[in-house]
C-alpha cells in the first residue's frame, strides 16, 4: 500500500517535463558564461526550476479531478491512489523547496521563482481554458527558464539567454497554438475558449505559422546586428529549414496528420540550442 501511494506521488510530477525546464536553466547558465558554472550554482539552479515546474504539474491534477475522472481516470488523484489532501500537501512542499532554492542563489533568483510559481498557480486555477491568455502564461514560463539560468549565475542582462528565452516563448506559443488547433474538437466540447475555437482551426493555425516566421526573422537579426558571431550561424540555418518546411506542412490542410511537424519544430530548436551550447564551450 505505501510503495503504491508513493509511487503514485511521485507519478505527479510527470518527471520528464520539469527535468526539461532544470535542463533549460542550465543550458542558460552556460550560454549566459560561456563556461561551466560553480557546482552549487548548476544543482540550486536546476532545482529551483525543476521543483517549481513540478508544483504547477502537482497542481494540474488538483484543479482537473473533475476532467480526468472521465478523460484519465488512471492518474493517481482520480484512481483514489492519492487524496486531494496528499496532492495539496505535497505541492506545498515542493513550492517551499522550490522557493528556498531560489532564495539560496540571489534575492533575484527567488522573485523570479516566485513570479514562476504564480504564474502556474494562476493558469492552473483560472487561465487553463481562456485560449490565448494561457498559452501565453505557459510560454512565458518557458521563456523565463533560460532568462533564470542568466540569473543564476550573476548574469541577468546577458544578451544571448534574453534572445534564446524570446526564441523558446514564440516557438513555444506558436506550438500551444497550432497544438490547441489540433484537439479543436475535444476543446470546443470541454468549454474552452482557445483561438482555433474562436476563430477557427486554419485562422488559428495561421497565427502559429506567423509565429514561426517570426521565429525565423528574430533568429537572423543577431548575425545582422553583429550581436553573435558567424560561427554560431549554423544550428540557426538548420533550425530555420526545419522550422519553415514544418510551418508550410502545417498550413497545408490537406494533410491528414500535421501534429508531427510540431514536434519536428521543438526537435529542430532543442539541438541548435544544444549546437550553440557546444560551440560556446569549445571556444
Amino acid at each position: 500500500m505505501f510503495r503504491t501511494k508513493l509511487s503514485g506521488l511521485f507519478r505527479l510530477f510527470r518527471f520528464e517535463l520539469p527535468f526539461a525546464a532544470g535542463v533549460c536553466v542550465i543550458l542558460g547558465e552556460l550560454l549566459a558564461l560561456g563556461k561551466v558554472p560553480p557546482i552549487w550554482e548548476l544543482v540550486l539552479g536546476f532545482l529551483s526550476v525543476f521543483l517549481i515546474s513540478a508544483t504547477s504539474l502537482i497542481l494540474n491534477d488538483y484543479f482537473d479531478l473533475e476532467s480526468d475522472r472521465i478523460n484519465a481516470p488512471e492518474r493517481p488523484l482520480p484512481s483514489g491512489v492519492v487524496t486531494k489532501r496528499e496532492v495539496v500537501f505535497l505541492s506545498c512542499v515542493v513550492t517551499a523547496l522550490g522557493i528556498l532554492a531560489g532564495a539560496l542563489l540571489s534575492v533575484w533568483a527567488l522573485l523570479v521563482v516566485i513570479l514562476t510559481w504564480a504564474v502556474g498557480f494562476l493558469y492552473n486555477w483560472r487561465f487553463k481554458k481562456t485560449g490565448l491568455p494561457g498559452n501565453l502564461m505557459v510560454s512565458f514560463s518557458v521563456g523565463m527558464t533560460f532568462i533564470f539560468g542568466g540569473i543564476a549565475v550573476g548574469k541577468p542582462f546577458e544578451v544571448a539567454v534574453w534572445f534564446f528565452g524570446m526564441l523558446a516563448l514564440l516557438i513555444n506559443l506558436g506550438e500551444e497554438i497550432a497544438a490547441d488547433a489540433m484537439d479543436v474538437d475535444g476543446d470546443r466540447k470541454a468549454g474552452s475558449r482557445s483561438l482555433p475555437v474562436l476563430m477557427g482551426r486554419e485562422n488559428a493555425i495561421r497565427i502559429s505559422a506567423t509565429l514561426f516566421f517570426l521565429v525565423i526573422v528574430i533568429s537572423i537579426l543577431p548575425f545582422v546586428l553583429g550581436w553573435m558571431e558567424w560561427v554560431y550561424a549554423l544550428p540557426f540555418l538548420f533550425m530555420d529549414g526545419v522550422v519553415l518546411f514544418s510551418t508550410i506542412k502545417l498550413l497545408d490542410s490537406e494533410l491528414a496528420n500535421r501534429r508531427m511537424y510540431i514536434r519536428w519544430i521543438y526537435l529542430s530548436a532543442s539541438l541548435a540550442i544544444l549546437i550553440v551550447i557546444v560551440i560556446r564551450l569549445m571556444k
